[in-house]
């Protein structure tokens, strides 16, 4: 919630944020041994299918905007991962339609290209830091109603979480004065705990939102710090960890776990429920990604015969890494001829395999869709 006159704002029921009392002293190790030990279980087992896939980054990618449209839900942000599969097939990098674009669809287009950024920086070499933090908030929130947050900037005024009522505070984060400490202890636990990697993460999300160190994005960018943080960490050998799912149908349990992490210092009681959202959010993207993979090697048998063409597999990934698409694109991103991508996308039509969604109008081309796939992340 952003800065209000306090004066107007109810807090009667508000959780102040717990200064001085960070990094956790005391853990319950008995109480936290066995969730910890089903959710590594878990999480290695997700982790295996990512060493098998042909190309996680291309099998998985429609996982990334499931993550972008839930976690942008959570905060209010309303959109369907078929606007965004559209989006991107029309006006991504058109900056004339970009403007048009409903905000919503925009908003959470933004949170799975930040979580590439940030995906990206690492992979550069760049450390787990407060820069990283700024980065990925700053591509958050650089466009549309977002850009007048002060992306990338640290709040300088008092802000709050709020109830469903706006006026209700539920929880009143660090103050400004105290934030950078509050940054820098929270980077300097991350970087010397002896505590085991999923431990690490679940007190380093609780302790960012705990923070909310910016006007607007907190949620958002927390919950990518948990993905990136895994893969750092090498729990996951790619960055594709989504846990916004098991939060968002949890979130009242969630938001309260952490207010009593402030209110009763109650940090192994968060830990087993973050434990716990990491184990059940594990054997799902195991199940999604099974199912995911099934689809792929069903699909290339069937892409094969189809087009009868040393493009098949090229033209099975682009549509794989991009399920609703036109035919410009197509030729794009794949370097195949215009008029073998005419005939591939009649040939895999006459088999079922896409369907139209829009005939061509004008100098518009028609645009496609590979519903296998899509049924598949919808949410």
């Amino acid at each position: 919630m952003s800065p209000q006159n306090r004066n107007e704002l109810d807090l009667s029921n508000a959780v102040f944020y717990h200064n001085d009392a960070f990094p956790p002293v005391q853990l319950d190790y008995e109480k936290i041994l066995k969730p910890l030990a089903s959710a590594t279980s878990a999480i290695s087992r997700f982790d295996q299918i990512l060493k098998t896939l042909h190309n996680s980054e291309i099998l998985l990618a429609p996982l990334r905007n499931q993550e972008a449209v839930i976690s942008s839900r959570m905060e209010g942000t309303v959109s369907t991962i078929d606007e965004i599969f559209r989006y991107e097939a029309d006006v991504e990098g058109d900056e004339e339609n970009e403007n048009a674009a409903r905000s919503e669809v925009i908003e959470t287009v933004l949170y799975q290209r930040a979580l590439k950024a940030g995906q990206r920086a690492i992979e550069e070499g760049r450390p787990f830091s407060e820069w990283l933090v700024r980065a990925l908030h700053q591509a958050l929130l650089w466009f549309g109603r977002g850009a007048e947050k002060n992306p990338g900037q640290y709040k300088t005024k008092q802000n709050y979480i709020a109830g469903k009522s706006k006026r209700d505070i539920l929880f009143v984060p660090i103050s400004p004065q105290k934030l950078s400490e509050g940054m820098e202890k929270l980077f300097r636990y991350i970087e010397e705990t002896e505590n085991q990697s999923l431990l690490k993460t679940a007190i380093s999300h609780a302790e960012f939102e705990a923070l909310h160190p910016f006007e607007d994005g907190n949620g958002r960018v927390g919950r990518m710090l948990v993905t990136l943080l895994l893969w750092k960490e090498g729990e996951i050998s790619e960055p594709h960890f989504y846990i916004s799912r098991y939060l968002e149908e949890n979130k009242t349990e969630y938001i309260e776990k952490m207010r009593d992490v402030s209110r009763h210092d109650t940090w192994t009681q968060w830990c087993i429920f973050f434990l716990n959202a990491l184990e059940v959010q594990a054997h799902r993207n195991l199940e999604i990604a099974e199912q995911i993979q099934s689809l792929y090697e069903i699909s290339k048998a069937q892409f094969t015969e189809a087009l009868s063409s040393k493009w098949s597999q090229q033209a099975l990934d682009f549509i794989f890494a991009n399920p609703v698409f036109r035919i410009n694109k197509f030729v794009r991103e794949t370097n195949i001829t215009d008029p073998s991508a005419r005939r591939f996308v009649r040939a895999l039509q006459e088999k079922e395999l896409l369907i139209c969604l829009e005939e061509p109008s004008g100098r518009r081309p028609a645009l496609y869709a590979f519903e296998p796939l899509l049924e598949l992340v919808r949410v």
